[in-house]
């Protein structure tokens, strides 16, 4: 195997495994910015061994043997305790190549998965919201600073301050790296619940790279949702969450062309919707209902995205409901970003003029002057109304902010054809 051939398959097994290094290296060294370090050590030695050695039956495996040799040093420079040194010694031993990969449970919790585990210690009450979400999603979604910063709608040196002033403060707090129990953990679920919801939406629309989607975020964040639930079997929320991934993640296998150019909803084949993911989604947002959570803002957007599920061709699809679902939606959690789709839902509904006059105010928020999703909703409004020489300015402000090739090029071949649709506006 080539050079670069290996090097792309160490970046592509420790993207994959970085969140579960990085959790079991939390759990063991109970230092979140230690562990983000050794996890880094790991894939720089990699990088230099495997080229020579070649690429491990079990890279997974050899990645956390890599980065607990390196915590045995950390540990014995530092002269920390020597039951954690003995305890790390003796279960390096054991980890080889063919063995598992993962640390073996330490901490007595009750909810049995380290992500999670590591969500919920990343999201102390001790760190602001902003910084907890910012900590999870570089630790968890492996995104780097600039993408979490578009998440966010907010400038990359502020979120790297924010990571870096996080890990600090969580070093300095003297909080227990352990998950919480009873309303400690009550009052760090709605971080958790933003947290996963995040993630999720990075792998269904990647702020960056080739690709358009990330299924491996996606089926993560799944899985952390499907958790959850498990162990907090009363929170409306939670299910509104879960039934939101589930059914906007039966989707993805029709969102992407052969060639990896989106595909609009109106134009995907539904019958490449996963009924299965579907038929979970309805059963989680009928449980989120049935706990009194239908105004939730998760059980809303699972709502949402049910009025999709339900209509079986696109010119069925009731935007009347989905305008009134996202009326109720921007009074319970009024932002830029749900007036925007408010505003999409409302164009779909009532005509494209409806959409432009629900947007005028949006374009002088100062959160959304970057925002690509807005110029690629005014393009489509304008498209609609025949106004082609605005509708291709608005696609190219759109396509000139993307980060992702997939969407860029879908965002130019919309701006290609306003030229063809009519005259362009001098």
């Amino acid at each position: 195997m080539a050079d670069t051939d290996i090097n792309r398959t160490i970046e592509t097994v420790f993207r994959l495994e970085q969140a579960r290094l990085i959790a079991g290296l939390t759990r063991m060294l109970r230092d979140v910015g230690l562990a983000e370090e050794l996890a880094q050590d790991a894939l720089v030695t990699a990088l230099s061994e495997w080229p020579t050695s070649g690429v491990p039956d079990n890279p997974a495996a050899w990645l956390m043997a890599a980065a607990k040799r390196r915590a045995v040093d950390r540990l014995r420079r530092a002269k920390m305790q020597e039951r954690k040194h003995v305890e790390i010694g003796r279960d390096l031993d054991d980890v080889r190549d063919d063995a598992v990969g993962r640390l073996e449970a330490a901490l007595d919790d009750d909810i049995g998965d380290d992500l999670l585990n590591l969500i919920f210690i990343a999201c102390h009450p001790v760190l602001s919201q902003e910084a907890r979400a910012a900590l999870t999603l570089r630790l968890i979604a492996g995104l780097t600073t600039g993408e979490i910063a578009r998440a966010f709608l907010t400038t990359e040196p502020t979120v790297a301050q924010r990571i870096t002033r996080a890990k600090k403060t969580l070093a300095e707090s003297g909080a227990a790296y352990e998950a919480p129990r009873g309303e400690a953990r009550v009052a760090r679920l709605a971080s958790v619940l933003e947290v996963i919801y995040l993630i999720f939406n990075e792998g269904y629309a990647a702020t960056a790279g080739d690709d358009l989607i990330r299924a491996d975020l996606c089926g993560e964040a799944q899985r952390l949702g499907r958790i959850l639930t498990g162990i907090a079997q009363d929170e409306p929320e939670a299910f509104g969450l879960l039934a939101l991934m589930e059914i906007q993640a039966s989707r993805l296998k029709a969102r992407v062309g052969p060639d990896g150019a989106a595909i609009p909803l109106p134009e995907q084949n539904r019958a490449r919707w996963d009924r299965l993911l579907i038929g979970r989604g309805f059963e989680a947002l009928a449980r989120a209902e049935a706990l009194g959570g239908a105004d939730g803002p998760y059980a809303l957007q699972a709502a949402l995205a049910a009025c999709h599920a339900r209509a079986s061709r696109a010119e069925d699809t009731d935007w009347a409901r989905i305008a009134g679902l996202y009326d109720r939606l921007s009074f319970v959690t009024p932002s830029p970003v749900i007036g925007l789709n408010r505003a999409v839902a409302h164009s779909m509904a009532f005509g494209p003029e409806a959409g432009l006059g629900l947007l005028a105010p949006l374009e002088q928020d100062a959160m959304l002057r970057e925002y690509l999703p807005l110029y690629a909703a005014k393009g489509d409004f304008l498209f609609r109304v025949g106004r082609y020489g605005e509708a291709r300015a608005a696609f190219d402000q759109a396509a000139s902010l993307s980060r992702n090739t997939a969407e860029r090029n879908f965002l130019l071949k919309r701006a290609a054809a306003c030229g063809l649709a009519g005259p362009i506006a001098r």
